[in-house]
């Protein structure tokens, strides 16, 4: 049997975005995608070896300034870093 890596299985931290069209049309969308992944890149080490971070960008964020997004992204890193590490197959 045969298990296909995926994200996280070779030790590297991955990072997920998702910005509804509550966000804003398209272009409005594209672009909050492409500063939080700016902001994402340089933070990513961050996160520990494997693990697996999903963004939800919230209807403000297409209006924010980069300032306010990296203060809330750092913010939502500090909260996720300080838990315990959730194995997989584990219960929630």
């Amino acid at each position: 049997m045969s298990v296909p890596e995926g994200p996280g299985v070779d030790g590297t931290s991955t990072v997920g975005f998702v910005v509804s069209r509550a966000v804003g049309g398209a272009v409005v969308r594209n672009r909050v995608k492409r500063r939080l992944r700016h902001l994402a890149a340089s933070r990513v080490d961050r996160l520990p070896a494997g693990a697996r971070l999903v963004v939800r960008a919230l209807p403000p964020a297409a209006v924010a300034s980069s300032h306010q997004l990296a203060r809330d992204l750092d913010s939502a890193l500090a909260r996720v870093t300080s838990r315990p590490l959730r194995r997989p197959g584990a219960p929630w």
